[in-house]
């Protein structure tokens, strides 16, 4: 599929968005001055990107506990979401929900999820809605590859092939769920091909290759969004830190981390922008990069300055 340029460069700054984001909560958890855990997306930025810009404004997407990216991309603004994760009042959520459970209504991001496999079912209810009110919006729903021996997974996909929803499933197969490797926990050669028990076709994609998951789920989205059947996408990746910030690592080998390193997805698009498609110069790829620096370092000003929430406030908007 062929993408003008003004596309391809906002795909290139919105991963530096993402990673620059990432890269900021990493050094303010590492000062102490975020409390709980995060888990970060550093290594999988062409997913949320390529994934989201297939998608219309007004189509939704529900996400995981490692969300930040998918948040961003879907139009959050990066000094809410920073204010959230640091616990203050100006957050999404006034600083209630933290890192895993940011929402934002507004955007069509129906929120994150710290239930692995959690946000699933609940796709699919969003999904039925649509279908139920003759709706043209479809939702994307992410998970990871820890997510696909979850029973909900299974009893999701059944119910959207057999009522066949406006959704696209994208499975972020970073490898691991937790410290356990994907092949010593599926059965199956793959996870996408699960997805002909449910009557619904499977594609695996590259994860690290931001043009190949844009066409991808570019006809998925089209295909459902027409009335076809529900798509499941598994999605090659890595995660380059640890599960979560409590992660030693112990599992995996230095040798495999540096591996994966080796094909950044960023770096990566970097290169085929400049040498393989000639669309922009390094002076205007640097300029997306001190663009997107510049931003995370004010949302990180913004998030610190932020008040703190009232004690009184402790149970306000509190459902459950």
């Amino acid at each position: 599929m062929k993408l003008d340029k003004k596309l391809l460069l906002r795909m290139y700054h919105q991963m530096l968005r993402i990673r620059y984001f990432e890269e900021r909560v990493d050094e303010l958890f590492s000062r102490g001055l975020i409390h709980g855990t995060c888990h970060l997306y550093i290594g999988e930025e062409a997913i949320a990107v390529g994934a989201v810009s297939a998608l219309h404004p007004e189509d939704y997407i529900i996400s995981t506990h490692r969300g930040h990216g998918h948040c961003l991309m879907k139009g959050a603004e990066s000094g809410k979401m920073m204010a959230e994760i640091l616990g203050k009042k100006t957050g999404y959520c006034k600083g209630k929900g933290g890192s895993m459970h940011i929402a934002d209504l507004t955007g069509r991001n129906l929120g994150a999820n710290g239930i692995v496999g959690g946000g699933i079912p609940l796709a699919v209810g969003a999904a039925f809605a649509l279908k139920y009110r003759k709706k043209k919006e479809i939702i994307l729903c992410f998970f990871g590859d820890g997510a696909v021996n979850q029973g909900c997974f299974h009893e999701s996909l059944n119910m959207s092939g057999l009522l066949k929803l406006p959704v696209v499933f994208i499975c972020e197969n970073n490898k691991y769920g937790m410290s356990m490797n994907i092949a010593r926990a599926c059965a199956s050669e793959t996870i996408c091909q699960r997805a002909y028990s449910y009557a619904m076709e499977g594609i695996q994609v590259d994860g690290n290759d931001v043009l190949s998951v844009y066409d991808t789920v570019s006809e998925s989205v089209e295909s459902v969004r027409s009335g076809g059947k529900p798509v499941l996408i598994e999605a090659l990746t890595y995660r380059w830190k640890g599960h979560s910030k409590s992660d030693r690592n112990l599992y995996r080998t230095r040798e495999e981390i540096d591996s994966w390193k080796a094909r950044c997805p960023i770096k990566t698009f970097h290169g085929k922008l400049i040498d393989e498609l000639k669309v922009a110069s390094e002076t205007e790829l640097l300029g997306l990069e001190k663009k997107a620096e510049m931003e995370m370092d004010e949302a990180v000003q913004f998030a610190m300055a932020s008040p703190e929430p009232e004690v009184e406030e402790a149970v306000t908007d509190v459902y459950a």
